[in-house]
């Protein structure tokens, strides 16, 4: 044990010359130390014993853990989740403790070098003491799960040196995935190329979608809550779906990313929660005023830069070959130096660790008293709240952790790192932040648009409330839009219009892009006998669907992508596309079309695709429409989606508690010899869902298989 070597010596340094009685009471006394030393810092931990875990599969493979603690549930999800994808966890946990690129090589470098810069090693390390001992125990049992499973399948191991995994490993990763959410890893990569403006964001391609209505929306007088986040389909932000139960007072049925250890998003006995990004400006650049060597002035007042390095291992033909990096550390935080001088970076992030204790307590929350005391935890960085209970309760909030800076100064761009009056030390309170508690309309909704527009209009936050260096977005897209117009269109809704509102696919009347103005399309004029008379005359009458056989939604896919991809700069720098621009682009559609098809007339479906192994379905959905999709490029002019609708879950709240339906977009396991590798695939294709239950019974009774995690 680490206090034992630590101590070791001392105690071997006790007199032999002290008389006996001396020595039994020393000893005594350093036992008694070493022992509370151990306990306060959670250094001792039970051994699990896997027996006393069932992991019960359903027939769509959905592991549920029944266990009588929450150490041994998180035992045995980290075990099923290692069944279904431990190569995916091993990556995510290499990249967050800066092993990836003695994996992967130069691929795995840049993880390597953020995750060493931001020292969240340190901070881990320096903030260890505030993780309640509750949860050291999930994250230790979580650890033990996958370190158990390394074990038995060492074939499978990526790489030796990331076990035995630990809790702060695990914390580590944590903060790496945060940092990189709160737009840190952009501004890295921005200060190490000698960039320092801020860059064309194409802000369709970042979505989800959450609606919750309660008794004043619905006919049935139950609450509704949908889950609708628009992840990565593949890879380390995907969504698992698992049930835990233990006897602790933990029944949580939701969603995780591999290598989290325990639910990120769901549903419980009592209530359910759900998140979108809230894209915050949570993220500030100093620029440092340099004088003689390292050192900087601020207020008059010289200070030297602390100098370090971040040592990468790139694996080149089987050679482990170091490579150094320097960077620096100002008051402000963690530095870098380009060609036009130093720049330092601050975020919240780097001075919190709180954000997965408080998403697990959030899930073992009974009622929403407990849940939004929970959130004064203020561990989460930077997403809306949908919240929805058996009680009837609704509730939105746009949470994060939002600097409170000096007014003055624009806080969008680099900011002076001259003065402390740019070195801002606390955060706003959450009573602070926008939020929705029970209003009068009966529903919530957001979808990456404002926190000013929640609901109905007379009942919104008034963003005159709050200041404007919060970052608050006060647009609206395509996708808030058309769900406002569907929400306000009926006076009561049933359940099945509530999903027929969540699967909407259309885009509104007026397109309305973050990014770019389109909207000139529709009003382009030709002649009967132009060339591109015909293409325009397909996007011009086509009803704004994105269904699967729609040929308006596969011509106007092919432009929009084709826009994105050679136009980017004359979009960021005008934004209104022009009649002329318009025209050209649309000449160079119809040739890539005709070209890769043979025909105009294609649709969605011909264009789109969901690929998984040999199975290619045609998909509908395009960015910013509610059932948003978003493809890169796959082969003979197609596309293939790799994010947008991922995980998908209904939940229905009577007064005996939920009812649950979801559905995932490939199935539950990434190993490609797997049944449950695709087959929810067409259920997803079709918007049909499959039922879940969190009923131990019920649960046990239509088990596919019942098995120990050993």
């Amino acid at each position: 044990m680490e206090w034992y070597k630590k101590n070791r010596i001392l105690i071997s340094r006790i007199s032999c010359n002290i008389s006996c009685w001396k020595i039994n009471n020393i000893y005594i006394f350093l036992m008694k130390k070493l022992l509370l030393l151990a306990l306060s810092t959670n250094f001792i931990f039970a051994q699990i014993n896997p027996e006393k875990i069932d992991i019960v599969r359903d027939n769509y493979g959905v592991p549920h853990i029944f266990a009588k603690t929450d150490a041994e549930a998180a035992y045995g999800l980290a075990w099923a989740h290692a069944e279904d994808d431990f190569e995916t966890i091993q990556l995510a946990y290499l990249a967050g403790n800066s092993m990836l690129s003695n994996h992967l090589g130069t691929e795995g470098a840049p993880a390597d070098f953020i995750s060493k810069f931001i020292g969240s090693k340190e901070i881990v390390e320096k903030k260890f003491h505030e993780v309640s001992d509750e949860y050291k125990s999930v994250l230790e049992g979580y650890a033990q799960g996958l370190n158990s499973y390394a074990k038995k399948f060492p074939d499978k191991v990526l790489y030796n040196k990331l076990f035995p995994l630990t809790p702060k490993m695990m914390l580590r990763y944590g903060q790496l995935q945060l940092f990189i959410r709160s737009k840190g890893g952009e501004w890295v990569g921005k200060i190490l190329s000698d960039k320092t403006q801020d860059d064309f964001i194409d802000q369709s391609l970042v979505g989800s979608n959450f609606i919750a209505m309660n008794s004043n929306k619905t006919k049935s007088g139950e609450s509704f809550l949908v889950i609708n986040t628009h992840q990565p389909l593949e890879g380390p932000t995907s969504w698992y779906e698992a049930h835990v139960n233990s006897e602790e007072g933990t029944n949580i049925l939701g969603t995780l990313y591999p290598g989290t250890p325990h639910i990120l998003i769901g549903v419980n006995e009592n209530l359910a929660w759900s998140h979108t990004f809230n894209n915050l400006d949570i993220f500030d650049v100093y620029k440092l005023e340099m004088t003689k060597g390292l050192k900087y002035v601020v207020d008059g007042k010289e200070y030297k830069l602390k100098k370090d390095k971040a040592q990468v291992k790139i694996k080149i033909l089987g050679l482990k070959i170091p490579i150094n990096r320097k960077f620096y550390k100002s008051i402000f935080g963690p530095t870098l130096k380009n060609k036009k001088g130093y720049y330092s970076i601050r975020t919240p992030i780097l001075y919190s660790i709180n954000a997965l204790e408080q998403w697990w307590r959030m899930g073992k929350a009974k009622n929403f008293n407990e849940f939004y005391s929970i959130l004064k935890m203020k561990g989460l960085t930077g997403v809306n709240i949908a919240y929805a209970d058996k009680y009837d309760t609704i509730f939105y909030m746009s949470d994060g952790l939002i600097p409170k800076r000096e007014q003055g100064y624009n806080w969008k761009e680099i900011v002076p790192g001259n003065t402390k009056k740019t070195l801002w030390t606390e955060t706003y309170d959450i009573k602070d932040l926008p939020q929705v508690i029970q209003p009068k309309s009966g529903y919530i909704y957001n979808a990456n648009h404002s926190p000013f527009k929640s609901t109905s209009n007379d009942e919104n936050p008034n963003p005159n409330d709050f200041n404007t260096d919060m970052g608050f977005e006060l647009f609206d897209n395509n996708r808030s839009t058309r769900l406002k117009k569907l929400i306000d269109e009926k006076d009561k809704v049933s359940y099945e219009e509530f999903r027929e509102i969540k699967n909407d696919n259309s885009f509104p009347e007026k397109f309305s892009y973050i990014f770019m103005d389109i909207n000139p399309l529709f009003e382009i004029k030709l002649d009967s006998d132009h060339e591109l008379k015909e293409i325009l005359d397909i996007i011009q009458s086509w009803d704004r669907k994105t269904d699967i056989d729609s040929v308006g939604a596969g011509v106007y896919g092919v432009l929009y992508y084709h826009l994105l991809s050679n136009y980017r700069d004359y979009i960021r720098k005008n934004k209104v596309l022009s009649e002329e621009v318009l025209l050209t682009a649309l000449k160079e559609v119809e040739l890539y079309i005709i070209e890769n098809f043979g025909y105009l007339n294609i649709t969605l479906g011909d264009f789109q695709k969901l690929v998984r192994g040999d199975i290619e379905l045609p998909i509908w959905g395009l960015p910013d429409v509610v059932t948003a999709m978003v493809s890169s490029k796959y082969k003979d002019g197609k596309r293939r989606v790799f994010a947008g609708e991922s995980y998908i879950g209904y939940i229905r709240f009577d007064a005996n508690g939920p009812k649950i339906e979801s559905v995932i977009s490939y199935g539950n396991s990434e190993i490609p010899e797997s049944k449950h590798y695709d087959d929810q695939m067409e259920l997803y294709q079709n918007f049909k869902l499959k039922k879940v239950s969190m009923d131990r019974e019920e649960i046990y009774k239509n088990a596919s298989r019942i098995y120990n995690p050993n």
